[in-house]
C-alpha cells in the first residue's frame, strides 16, 4: 500500500505549460540548426574550407555557432533560399514545357524558318525537300 499514483491534479496546469513551452523551444532549436547547416552546404560563395570551419563552429559549439552563423550571414539566407526555390521552379516549368512539347518549336515555325534559309539561298531545292521530309515526319 506504500505505492502512490500520480492523477492529472498531481501535475499543475502551469508545469504542462512549461513542459509544452520547453519541447517547442527544443523543436525550434533543432529546425534552427539544420536550417543553418543546409545553408552552409547551399551557399556557392564559400569555399570548401570556410564551410568546414562553419561547420565544425555550428557542430562543437552548436549555441555560439548557429548565433554567430544568424548575426554574420543571416541576413543573405532568404536570398539563397529565393534563389534555390526559383531556381526549382524554373527546372520544373522547362521540364513541364519539354514533357508537354512546348520546348521545341513547332513544325510551322521549323518549315517557316526552313523556307527563309532557302529564299536567302543557302540551300538547294534537294535539301530543302530532304530537311522538310524530316521535320514533318
Amino acid at each position: 500500500m506504500g505505492d502512490y499514483m500520480y492523477v492529472a491534479y498531481d501535475y499543475p496546469i502551469l508545469g504542462a505549460f512549461w513542459t509544452m513551452l520547453l519541447v517547442f523551444l527544443w523543436v525550434m532549436w533543432f529546425f534552427l540548426l539544420f536550417r543553418v547547416i543546409v545553408d552552409i552546404f547551399r551557399d556557392d560563395d564559400l569555399s570548401g574550407w570556410a564551410k568546414a570551419g562553419w561547420l565544425v563552429l555550428v557542430l562543437v559549439l552548436p549555441y555560439v555557432g548557429v548565433f554567430v552563423y544568424i548575426l554574420a550571414r543571416g541576413g543573405s539566407m532568404g536570398s539563397r533560399e529565393r534563389h534555390e526555390a526559383r531556381a526549382r521552379q524554373e527546372e520544373m516549368n522547362s521540364y513541364i514545357r519539354e514533357a508537354a512539347g512546348e520546348g521545341g518549336r513547332s513544325e510551322v515555325e521549323e518549315l517557316a524558318k526552313l523556307s527563309e534559309i532557302k529564299a536567302r539561298g543557302d540551300i538547294s531545292d534537294e535539301e530543302f525537300q530532304r530537311a522538310k521530309e524530316k521535320i514533318l515526319h
